[in-house]
């Protein structure tokens, strides 16, 4: 079907989407391709309109965020508090809780924008980075998103072969868990939902299971020594990254929803599905591998390249081969994660693309893929470096990017979900310059590095406190931004 017979069925101020009507176009003309007539969803970019904005299904939002955590990765994150952190149970426990409580607050609000705008996450951007400044959080996001699909790959494939008593390499555990991931994500949003309200229950007996046969070890751990300030706030930048960073793609599963459903609803659904399985796992997690030592079995699947997908199997080795089922269960679990990455990495590869926007959105699902499956191979013995490192730098720029959007929405904005005009949302003279929200976001790094302390710099403030760059980039980038708005406001005329 040619572009010019699309855009005729459209409105006219999209961006050549290949499909803004997806449903519709598949009804209403059959000699559409197979994948549309099969349900597959090749809407981009493009906006929904008020009244397309028909799913009432609310509660589905809270199996997507909770099958997206309820999985190994969420496990292996907490595992860092007393692995590389040197934390006991105990300090790991508050951190974890106290900072997903907190944490989780920011993407849990942006998931009510999707049904109040009808837009993805970043062309709601837009509305303060600009049509060209957006590219920047456009592309930290990108990274952001392959990052935790190399991370899901390589932990599925080490789950994957501890089944096979290593048999079967880490890389082919990784290549099926990728494939597999690419499959669900290429369907789009229905087949996603779908899913996401499945895969959670196999992982539940899983954990369950686990607890039963092994939770008497859990009490073997040594006592750990106070915890030092510096390593519980390093941890906690480590903790907050794992989530904050969620609020770069949360209306992009929210986009479809009646918009005259509550927001308080939304984001009752949307924080539950964050906080409830981050929490359990995460504590789960950091009982495990202190107890390990103490348990033969345990310590023997961990081994010394902190394999979390072997740690797990030995959990369940006690009821044998339905032990292995289980565990094959759980390396399926990061599917569900990586589905709905790779779903929200397409549209940012449009985003930082617009002519990209002709491209159906599945094919970015391809791409995504095959950005992240090498990378997750290279990568996969050298898990706990790649972890610390990744969650802990992604936390800073999202943590700078989401204070500047709620300053745009509730003071320049006055929380009016009107003054985001759809008709705008790809003229670039009709949407702001973006220079304030870059500027901002890049001048509140000035005091972030200094309070960095990663393994590859440590700041002079971040050396005697710890790592507290995100608790430091969100306030000072939304103080940076206010003044900085107010100028370009004055400058530029928007009628």
């Amino acid at each position: 079907m040619s572009d010019h017979f699309l855009e005729s069925k459209v409105d006219s101020d999209v961006e050549k989407d290949f499909a803004s009507h997806t449903d519709s176009l598949a009804d209403q003309y059959p000699t559409l391709p197979k994948g549309y007539r099969w349900g597959v969803e090749a809407r981009g970019t493009v906006p929904v309109h008020y009244e397309d904005r028909k799913d009432t299904q609310f509660y589905k939002i809270f199996f997507v965020w909770f099958s997206m955590n309820f999985n190994i990765l969420s496990f292996s994150a907490g595992s860092l508090g007393p692995i590389v952190f040197g934390l006991g149970l105990r300090d790991s426990c508050l951190v974890i809780l106290f900072f997903n409580l907190i944490g989780n607050l920011l993407p849990a609000y942006l998931n009510t924008w999707g049904p109040k705008t009808g837009m993805r996450q970043m062309i709601a951007s837009r509305y303060s980075f600009g049509y060209y400044g957006v590219i920047i959080p456009t592309i930290l996001n990108l990274m952001g998103l392959c990052g935790f699909n190399i991370l899901n790959c390589i932990l599925g494939g080490q789950a994957l072969a501890s089944v096979s008593n290593n048999n079967m390499s880490w890389t082919v555990g990784i290549v099926i868990i990728a494939v597999l991931s690419m499959i669900i994500s290429f369907m789009g949003y229905k087949v996603l939902n779908w899913y996401e309200r499945l895969a959670w229950p196999p992982v539940l007996l899983a954990f369950v299971v686990a607890l039963g046969v092994g939770g008497k070890n859990l009490y073997n751990a040594q006592p750990a020594a106070p915890a030092p300030a510096p390593a519980v706030l390093s941890f906690a930048a480590t903790i907050a990254g794992f989530v904050i960073t969620y609020s770069a793609m949360a209306s992009d599963f929210t986009m479809y929803y009646d918009p005259t459903v509550s927001s308080r609803r939304i984001f009752l659904y949307a924080y539950l599905g964050y906080v409830v399985p981050v929490v359990l796992l995460e504590c789960l997690g950091a009982a495990a591998v202190l107890a390990a030592p103490n348990v033969d079995s345990w310590n023997t699947g961990y081994g010394v390249d902190g394999n979390i997908g072997g740690l797990l199997e030995a959990m369940l080795s006690p009821v044998g081969n339905f032990g292995k089922f289980l565990t094959v269960m759980l390396s399926l679990s990061v599917s569900a994660n990586i589905a709905c990455t790779l779903y929200s990495m397409c549209f940012n590869f449009q985003v930082l693309i617009p002519r990209l926007a002709v491209v159906p959105r599945y094919v970015f699902s391809v791409v995504g893929t095959a950005i992240a499956l090498p990378l997750s191979i290279v990568g996969a013995h050298k898990f706990y470096a790649t972890l610390t490192d990744f969650l802990s730098l992604i936390g800073y720029w999202a943590s700078a990017y989401g204070a500047i959007l709620l300053v745009e929405h509730f003071y320049f904005r006055g929380g009016d979900f009107s003054a985001y005009h759809q008709a705008d949302w790809n003229v670039a003279k009709r949407l702001p310059w973006g220079v304030a929200a870059v500027a901002a976001a890049l001048l509140s790094f000035g005091l972030v590095i200094p309070c960095m302390n990663q393994v590859w710099f440590v700041g002079p403030i971040g050396m005697k406190t710890g790592d507290i760059g995100f608790e430091v980039a969100f306030p000072l980038a939304g103080l940076l931004y206010l003044p900085l708005r107010t100028l370009e406001r004055r400058y530029q005329n928007i009628d």
